[in-house]
């Protein structure tokens, strides 16, 4: 994967980084010292043994306001909150205590802390708020930007990672699988590098302050289609693609809905179904009110790394796909 060097600014920050065990995290604070800025990373107790070269690594509980204060900030003042934080599964339980409500408890201990400026990575697909964990995201997004701190909301499309589980299942001779004629999404996938130094590009770049930000990666956006295409070029083969009925994601829905009422326990399974549709069949791409329609040219972009790089790397085994839980596939 490609790095960048940044010539370390003038007027480094002292920075207090959430989300830092996740891949895109782990690349913001690596953009983030590259700069020169201080960070210190608040990460759960489970992760303890984490090291960070260049960074300070600090255990607590970020949905615990006394943790928050006692074991992150310290009592200590910092310039700004970066936060690559988000629910791991997106079932509305754990949306509501990530995505909302410990950012919350992380936005006062700032205030608390002197903090004047925060960076959030939220997602571009809020724009149509379907879903549990992104209504949460709205509700935050709303209160960060009440808060009186000079902000920059990143709302990137789709990750490379999201994108790349059918790799292996091809390379093992399967068919690619697609929703419909393949053409039913399209998106301008981002790498975690270039998403990293966007988000740390925030805290200098006053053109990103108290902004909601979309951003995309390099290029053209793509279909299902053309990943699938470009996948099995790189591999020599001649594409084999399965196409699945909206549908059946339609019927699996239904039957959960139905059984959640005797298992309550389910419920979170029918909203994993509801997150998989919703990415199966809504592009991630800027969203036009006027005519509900998703544009790709308004949609833009940064960065130097392809989708299709990365599918290059994952072949020649130079890099490992760590898949988000929203994937579809």
């Amino acid at each position: 994967m490609i790095s960048f060097a940044v010539d370390p600014l003038p007027n480094p920050r002292r920075v207090f980084m959430l989300g830092a065990t996740g891949t895109i995290g782990r690349a913001t604070v690596h953009a983030l010292l590259a700069r020169g800025h201080e960070v210190v990373c608040f990460v759960r107790p489970r992760n303890d043994a984490m090291t960070i070269p260049g960074a300070t690594v600090r255990t607590g509980d970020v949905t615990d306001p006394a943790s928050l204060a006692r074991d992150g900030f310290r009592g200590e003042p910092f310039d700004a909150v970066v936060s690559c934080m988000a629910s791991r599964t997106g079932a509305p339980r754990d949306a509501q205590a990530i995505d909302y409500q410990a950012h919350v408890n992380v936005l006062e201990a700032a205030r608390q802390a002197g903090v004047g400026q925060f960076v959030l990575l939220s997602a571009i697909c809020v724009q149509k708020p379907l879903l549990a964990f992104q209504q949460a995201k709205l509700t935050f997004e709303a209160r960060l930007m009440g808060a009186g701190l000079t902000y920059s909301i990143v709302r990137p499309t789709a990750f490379f990672k999201s994108l790349s589980g059918q790799v292996a299942r091809v390379q093992q001779g399967r068919p690619y699988l697609v929703f419909g004629d393949g053409r039913l999404t399209a998106c301008k996938p981002i790498s975690d590098a270039d998403l990293g130094d966007y988000l740390a590009g925030c805290l200098d770049d006053e053109s990103r302050w108290n902004k909601v930000l979309p951003i995309g990666g390099p290029g053209p956006a793509i279909t299902p289609l053309d990943q699938a295409e470009h996948l099995f070029a790189l591999l020599g083969r001649k594409p084999t693609i399965r196409r699945v009925p909206v549908a059946l994601l339609d019927v699996i829905i239904g039957g959960l809905d139905v059984a959640r009422r005797i298992v309550p326990s389910l419920a979170d399974k029918a909203e994993l179904a509801r997150i998989g549709r919703y990415y199966a069949t809504e592009s991630m791409l800027v969203l036009d009110p006027a005519t509900g329609r998703y544009d790709a040219d308004a949609t833009p972009s940064t960065g130097n790394e392809t989708l299709f790089d990365y599918y290059a790397e994952l072949i020649r085994g130079e890099a490992a796909a760590e898949r988000g839980d929203h994937a579809v596939f």
